[in-house]
C-alpha cells in the first residue's frame, strides 16, 4: 500500500497488508486504513496480461475493487499494473539491496509506482482528463492510495 502526500505530488509506500481467507476481512482491513491517513480515492493495480487483455487475476482484482468501492464509498481507479513488479525489484537490486529481502518491501515499491505513475498521467483526485478505467476526475481534497 502506498499513499500520497497531501499536494498529491508524491506517493510513498506505507505497508505490505497480509491477504487473510476471509476477503470480507481485507476489505474491512483496506477501509480502516483509508480513514486513518484519509484517502480521498483509491488507485487499485490492475494485473492485465502483457498483451492488454483481461487476467483472470484481473477479473477478480476488479470485482475486488467494486466491493471496496462500495465499501468505502470512495471513489476506485483501475491502473495498468504490468511490469510494475519486475520495475520494483530493479529499484531494490540498484539500490543495494540484496534479492533475498525484496521479498519484504516489493510490494511496497510497487505500490508506489502505481500510484505515481497514476499521479503523473495527471488523473489525481485534482486531475483533470479520464483514468484507464474511464472514471470521471474526482474534485476532493485528500490522499490517494
Amino acid at each position: 500500500m502506498a499513499v500520497s502526500d497531501e499536494l498529491g505530488l508524491t506517493a510513498q509506500p506505507v505497508l505490505t497488508l497480509e491477504r487473510r481467507h476471509n476477503q470480507r476481512e481485507d476489505l474491512r482491513s483496506l477501509a480502516r486504513l483509508c480513514r486513518r491517513f484519509g484517502v480521498a480515492g483509491i488507485v487499485v493495480g490492475n494485473p492485465l496480461h502483457l498483451s492488454g487483455e483481461v487476467s483472470p487475476q484481473a477479473a477478480k482484482t476488479q470485482a475486488f475493487a467494486a466491493e471496496l468501492g462500495e465499501l468505502t464509498g470512495l471513489p476506485i481507479h483501475l491502473w495498468d499494473e504490468r511490469l510494475t513488479t519486475r520495475e520494483a525489484h530493479r529499484i531494490l537490486y540498484e539500490a543495494g539491496h540484496a534479492r533475498q529481502e525484496h521479498r519484504r518491501v516489493v510490494d511496497q515499491v510497487a505500490a508506489t509506482l502505481i500510484l505515481q505513475s497514476f499521479m503523473e498521467q495527471g488523473l489525481g483526485i485534482r486531475g483533470q482528463g479520464l483514468g484507464k478505467d474511464g472514471a470521471e476526475p474526482v474534485e476532493d481534497e485528500g490522499n490517494e492510495a
